[in-house]
């Protein structure tokens, strides 16, 4: 069985809401009030407190924060979580999320990720609330992350760029795949730019057909409207291996038959660079019989929209089509060995009932070669060896 998390965002999502539903869930709150120091924020005071919400008991997590730079750099935001002493995997995550916001700004904004400044994200309590909640999760032991539908609000909302229309332009690319509704009427902004980040970076999807409720938790928002509990629902829960390890994907395609093979790989190359999962390229038969050339991109669905703009600059297709499938991806982790006085690393694979499966990366393998005249077979021996 494996353990996961379903977020519940009936009434939106943020960061805060988050680290109140993971402290219902048995989060320690110590734990949590010592964060900003282990990220080096020092003066932040932590502020947890048990509240109602509509009548539904749950915890209202707040910072109290001196005053801090309008805004960070991503290279600033990065520096913080990397000096930490974060497991890797929540660094990575954490970074994730960072960057996918700031790649979205730049977007919006007509700059670059180097320029933007992040304002909402780059403030402290958006770096304590991302931090802390990739890595609550991993203390939980949470294996992994899905989503309901998400409940955008309505209305307006006042923004470091002014005044915005919910959802905001950087939340409602954030969210590109994933279902969402707008609304209740009159209720504000419900998820924000740093709850839409914690969706991308950490669900991978629509939660399994069947799943064991182990324990459900309540995050309160700061709003508390009359009528309506405001709250984030997070549901601890086990699953089926199997179940829980099909994840949603976006599935890009267009068919080309007017590009040389040579401006194809490129685009193929520029979509893998720009965070595709995996491109493949099919011959295919177009009209009038002509020979030709199907790009399929499998990607997350919050890198669609970015992917299809690429596609379309890359290629000479005039159109591309979208649709969602299901993966299921093994466990898998990574170690080095050394060989001929160098790294190689071997990857690993988790098999369905048990075992495990091995294999080295060729690129490591061919640098190997090139560096000490040995075939590469030689190097492959010597790597099963020391493994």
């Amino acid at each position: 069985m494996t353990t996961i998390a379903i977020l519940d965002p009936f009434s939106g999502i943020a960061g805060d809401m988050t680290l109140g539903a993971l402290l219902d869930l048995g989060l320690d709150p110590d734990w949590l009030r010592a964060l900003p120091g282990v990220l080096g924020l020092e003066g932040i005071g932590v502020r947890i407190e048990r509240v109602k919400r509509g009548e539904i008991a749950s915890w209202k997590v707040d910072f109290d924060i001196p005053p801090q730079p309008h805004g960070r750099h991503l290279k600033h935001l990065k520096a913080i979580v990397d000096a930490s002493t974060a497991p890797d995997a929540v660094k990575a995550r954490a970074n994730a999320a960072f960057e996918a916001v700031a790649t979205i700004e730049a977007e919006i904004h007509g700059t670059t990720v180097e320029r933007v400044h992040l304002h909402e994200v780059g403030a402290v309590d958006a770096i304590l609330d991302i931090v802390g909640s990739v890595w609550g999760m991993h203390l939980l032991g949470i294996e992994r992350v899905y989503h309901t539908t998400v409940a955008l609000g309505d209305g307006f909302v006042d923004a470091a760029h002014g005044r915005l229309a919910v959802p905001a332009p950087a939340t409602l690319r954030l969210l590109e795949g994933i279902d969402v509704r707008p609304g209740p009427p009159e209720s504000g902004e419900l998820t924000t730019p740093t709850g839409a980040a914690l969706l991308r970076v950490l669900s991978l999807g629509a939660a399994p057909a069947e799943y064991r409720p182990i324990r459900s938790g309540y995050g309160a928002g700061t709003k508390d409207p009359n009528g309506r509990a405001n709250v984030l629902r997070i549901i601890l829960a086990e699953a089926d291996e199997g179940e829980a390890a099909h994840e949603t994907l976006a599935m890009l395609a267009a068919d080309l038959d007017d590009m040389t093979g040579e401006y194809v790989a490129a685009a193929a190359d520029a979509l893998r660079d720009a965070g595709a999962l995996d491109v493949t390229l099919l011959q295919t038969l177009m009209k009038k019989g002509r020979p030709g050339v199907r790009i399929e991109v499998l990607c997350r669905p919050g890198d669609a929209g970015r992917l299809e703009d690429l596609l379309l600059r890359e290629s000479s297709s005039i159109g591309v089509r979208r649709g969602f499938v299901q993966r299921r991806a093994l466990p898998r982790s990574a170690r080095t060995v050394e060989v001929f006085g160098h790294d190689v690393t071997l990857k690993t694979v988790q098999l369905p009932g048990g075992g495990e499966r091995e294999k080295a990366e060729f690129e490591d393998i061919r640098r190997v070669a090139a560096a000490t005249g040995h075939s590469t077979a030689e190097i492959l021996e010597a790597v099963t060896k020391a493994g």
